[in-house]
């Protein structure tokens, strides 16, 4: 397969488990819960009163005061996240060859939380107090707005919005531009931030959220596990810093991973429910093992996307085993929605940076609050403690309502010779 080889060269994070890569991996290996009563709005009415909120976020560490109150909360995250990132690839504030860098990030809601405040403040105050950026800073395309700018990526821009798929195909088409050399550069990932009283009203109304777990939030997600009730609510953002092989290389880049295939398919089912043969999630999981040119025998590690929801985890265990038949009891699988929740357009970020923590590292994070073993589930989910393991390709799966479904493969980064060179 002749084509640029992308790689992963920065990394940047902003969760419920601490507003770094390093934080965010150090409480995923032991097994640290983020999951809280809510705090954003009173819950109290609510059937579940849980969620996974960002702490001590101050957005004023990454940009102007005022900037930082005319924007939403999930455009905040978004910008920090990519500073981070930036910084983490050694790259200059401005990009030196601006038309040669794009951007392509995603949420599944945006900025909503920034839109609904205006209304009640058209409703209580009166037209002359309605902000003049409310429909701007409510814009899904926001995040990549501000991340253009500040590092001056003026090539290929684009805001991709497939639920919860939304940031795991955001890096799979960041990859494209640079397959195609239509850019060196890409910054990629997605975010959200929409803990609102009337989004937590809609997910309820779907019975899509635990609802016995209030007065212990942080056994609520609970993938894989018998009595599993539902997904838990967060939010959150993740960037990621992808660039040619050649353009890393010639600037002496620290590679992080390698981006070695991905895909994405619809369902083509239904609205919200998934379809019970799992085709669309076996045909994304398929199309990117041969997007990537591997095996199936080759995938050590499968971030799941575990979403903790008794249809989702049964039908991915079943795609899995259609995909990868007898090697699917051999791989370490591993759902770390049970310890950040499902940050929708973020979680396939957050998942893939979890991949490459666990390439470089030779550990799985776990999935924690497995207690009960659904016999419809009965794969090695890594279950309660992190597990040492040489992990050299992993697969990180998400699947998103509207049967959006995107995968992506992750290597560990080799040089032309075949030696391992992962950091260098």
């Amino acid at each position: 397969m002749n084509r640029k080889r992308v790689v992963v060269t920065g990394m940047g994070a902003i969760t419920v488990l601490g507003n770094s890569v390093q934080a965010y991996w150090e409480r995923l290996v032991a097994g640290h819960s983020g999951i809280r009563k809510i705090t954003r709005f009173d819950a109290e009415e609510y059937p579940c009163q849980i969620a996974g909120e960002v702490q001590d976020f101050d957005p004023r560490a990454y940009m102007e005061r005022k900037e930082a109150r005319r924007v939403a909360r999930s455009s905040q995250f978004a910008l920090a996240a990519a500073v981070q990132a930036v910084e983490d690839a050694g790259l200059p504030a401005t990009m030196p060859e601006p038309e040669r860098c794009g951007v392509v990030f995603g949420t599944a809601i945006g900025g909503l939380d920034q839109i609904t405040d205006d209304i009640e403040v058209l409703k209580s105050r009166g037209l002359s107090r309605v902000s003049p950026f409310t429909l701007p800073s409510g814009l899904p395309n926001m995040p990549a707005y501000l991340i253009a700018r500040r590092f001056q990526c003026l090539g290929p821009n684009s805001t991709i919005t497939t639920a919860c798929a939304t940031s795991t195909q955001t890096i799979g088409e960041g990859a494209e531009l640079i397959r195609r050399g239509v850019a060196e550069v890409v910054i990629v990932g997605g975010t959200e931030a929409i803990i609102r009283d009337y989004a937590f009203a809609g997910f309820c109304a779907m019975r899509a959220m635990p609802v016995n777990f209030n007065d212990n939030p942080q056994a609520a997600s609970r993938p894989f596990n018998a009595d599993r009730e539902g997904f838990v609510f967060s939010e959150g953002a993740a960037a990621l810093v992808l660039e040619s092989l050649e353009h890393a290389r010639a600037r002496g880049a620290r590679v992080h991973a390698e981006v070695a295939g991905h895909a994405s398919s619809a369902d083509g089912f239904h609205m919200a429910a998934l379809d019970p043969n799992a085709s669309g999630a076996i045909r994304a999981m398929q199309w990117a093992l041969q997007d990537a040119g591997v095996r199936p025998e080759e995938i050590d590690y499968v971030n799941a996307h575990g979403t903790s929801t008794p249809a989702n985890d049964a039908m991915e265990t079943k795609a899995i085993k259609a995909v990868f038949g007898p090697h699917a009891h051999k791989m370490a699988i591993s759902s770390t929605k049970s310890m950040v929740g499902h940050a929708l357009g973020a979680s396939g970020a957050l998942e893939a940076i979890a991949c490459i923590k666990a390439i470089q590292e030779s550990c799985v994070p776990p999935t924690i609050n497995y207690e009960n073993p659904d016999p419809n589930c009965d794969l090695d989910y890594v279950p309660n403690t992190a597990r040492q393991r040489s992990v050299h390709v992993a697969l990180s799966n998400s699947f998103g309502l509207g049967g959006q479904n995107a995968c992506l493969v992750l290597k560990r980064y080799e040089n032309d010779c075949g030696d391992n060179a992962g950091n260098s």
